[in-house]
């Protein structure tokens, strides 16, 4: 738990707003970083805190161990908020954190095959008890719905070649280890490309786990369902580390602050919208220098914080 760093950990804390008495949710608990945060500033409150990867729930539950029951920790995927609250007996909250991002343990347990710059085998699954994973979509998946997830989730200028390469690869033998998969992408890119400062894989390697875990409709799944829970004066928290994920999060907020469809000339709304959300900044919200310099993982983070009308 040592390496591992609370992204905005003041400026959630911050954006939350948090009453002693309130009823927060951290959906993503991680290590419980800003569970632990939350926690010490509430008083009769309760923090539910979610997490859909064992291990972390076993980090987290260690760590919040001393709130005793201001805390409750639960095992599940954040995108079933709601359902969770329903099973806990809480029809509202006042708040809810969700920081989007994979952990610093995952990317640094290489048997979690997360990182592109350890070798393990491929798997990628934040739930390790769910089928799907990063072997059977290199190894399994047509080179067409491929080239669509490189593309689409990695925003991969590359796609047609990699995803060619994979194919013609596992051909011959399937693609085991995380390296390996890096050794085929390497092959499939030119040498312009190559010497840029990224990592050629990154895109690669986001594009598979968005794909092996259902991030991307589990955002948007959380960011139509979630507000809904919220008090009046509750506030909405997310963190999101890639442009995809970033885009649902803007969007959804704008649509519950600016949905009307109606023309601009009438003067008063008649399509039925109701405004229930208003976003607290204006711009997202980036990690400061000092932050930078302690956690450059934080760099592509992006905080985007609402409040329920």
């Amino acid at each position: 738990m040592s390496g591992h760093h609370s992204v905005m950990l003041s400026e959630c804390l911050e954006a939350l707003n948090i009453r002693p008495d309130g009823i927060y949710v951290d959906g993503t608990a991680g290590m419980g970083g800003h569970s632990e945060k939350i926690a010490e500033r509430l008083k009769t409150g309760l923090l539910i805190s979610i997490d859909r990867d064992g291990y972390a729930i076993e980090q987290a539950g260690a760590r919040l161990a001393r709130f005793g029951d201001r805390v409750r920790l639960v095992r599940g995927n954040f995108r079933d908020v709601c359902a969770i609250l329903d099973e806990q007996g809480i029809p509202a909250v006042d708040g809810m954190l969700f920081d989007l991002g994979v952990s610093s343990p995952q990317l640094d347990e290489s048997e979690r095959g997360f990182s592109y710059m350890a070798d393990a085998p491929l798997d990628m699954r934040m739930d390790q008890t769910e089928s799907m994973n990063a072997w059977l979509i290199v190894n399994r998946w047509p080179e067409e719905k491929l080239r669509r997830i490189l593309r689409d989730y990695g925003e991969e200028r590359y796609a047609s070649a990699i995803a060619r390469a994979i194919v013609h690869a596992r051909s011959e033998q399937p693609i085991e280890t995380t390296l390996a998969l890096v050794d085929v992408i390497r092959s499939a890119m030119p040498a312009a490309a190559l010497r840029e400062k990224q990592h050629p894989a990154k895109r690669t390697f986001q594009a598979i786990r968005i794909a092996v875990n259902d991030e991307l409709e589990a955002v948007s799944h959380m960011m139509q369902t979630a507000p809904d829970r919220l008090r009046p004066g509750g506030r909405l928290a997310v963190i999101s580390f890639h442009s995809l994920e970033d885009r649902i999060v803007k969007n959804a907020i704008a649509d519950r602050e600016n949905g009307c469809t109606c023309p601009r000339e009438f003067p008063v709304c008649t399509c039925g919208f109701v405004r229930t959300l208003r976003s607290v900044t204006r711009k997202p919200i980036t990690a400061s220098q000092a932050e930078l310099d302690c956690n450059p993982r934080s760099r592509s983070a992006k905080l985007r914080v609402a409040e329920r009308v």
